[in-house]
């Protein structure tokens, strides 16, 4: 392979991060990495993202071919193989030839015949906050060399950062439309009983502890039916 020049290969980096920045949900942004990341990394003809939820779950989230989540899953049945280990040791991962590896015996002979002979995984994190694995496949033996690690590491980074930042925004989101939820709620209890803001609160306090509820299915129910309970 050739080495791309320093200069086209910040320009690309430049792009792809002006590209992936440019999505507003989770799920666009993976789609978009994994596209993305098939055509910046040289070597690389599809790829995936496993998403860690919940500090355990993993799941394939995005994925370019089907292929993808037929490999990752054989993965995950057997617990073990490159991008389990790229989640989990924090580290880039490099399967040069899956017909003759050796360190994820079980997870080779399951996956074997699915076509795919390399694979280059990479985690994504943002500082010590863990995300998941940027996956690559090639039907070809030892298609992935020192630059493609190389590229892919600052595609990684790239696609990392867009990441976290979409789920931020989201949470940002979601934490509006519940203030926002529980302050119809407050003025709806307000206009009724004719009471402060502050005993409005706290009658919805005392219906979600009541009634085992969350306080915003208190809010919405209240706002959708005019019924205090649920």
């Amino acid at each position: 392979m050739e080495t791309v020049p320093g200069e086209d290969l910040a320009t690309a980096l430049s792009e792809v991060a002006r590209f992936l920045h440019s999505e507003h949900d989770e799920q666009s942004t993976l789609e978009t990495i994994a596209a993305a990341a098939v055509d910046t990394v040289p070597g690389a003809r599809h790829a995936g993202l496993m998403v860690v939820r919940r500090h355990r779950e993993i799941e394939t989230r995005a994925a370019t071919d089907d292929v993808v989540r037929d490999v990752d899953q054989a993965q995950l049945d057997t617990g073990q193989g490159p991008c389990l280990e790229a989640v989990y040791q924090r580290k880039t991962v490099r399967l040069g030839d899956l017909t003759r590896e050796k360190r994820w015996p079980v997870f080779a002979e399951r996956a074997g015949g699915l076509g795919i002979r390399s694979m280059l995984s990479f985690q994504l994190f943002v500082e010590d906050d863990s995300l998941g694995a940027l996956n690559l496949y090639a039907p070809e033996p030892q298609a992935f060399d020192d630059d493609s690690e190389h590229i892919g590491a600052l595609f990684a980074a790239h696609a990392a950062i867009a990441l976290t930042g979409v789920r931020q925004q989201e949470q940002c989101g979601d934490a509006t439309q519940v203030r926002d939820l529980i302050g119809q709620a407050k003025g709806i209890l307000m206009e009724r009983y004719q009471i402060t803001a502050d005993l409005a609160f706290g009658l919805l306090v005392q219906v979600s502890r009541g009634t085992g509820t969350k306080m915003v299915d208190v809010a919405r129910h209240l706002a959708d039916t005019g019924d205090l309970r649920q």
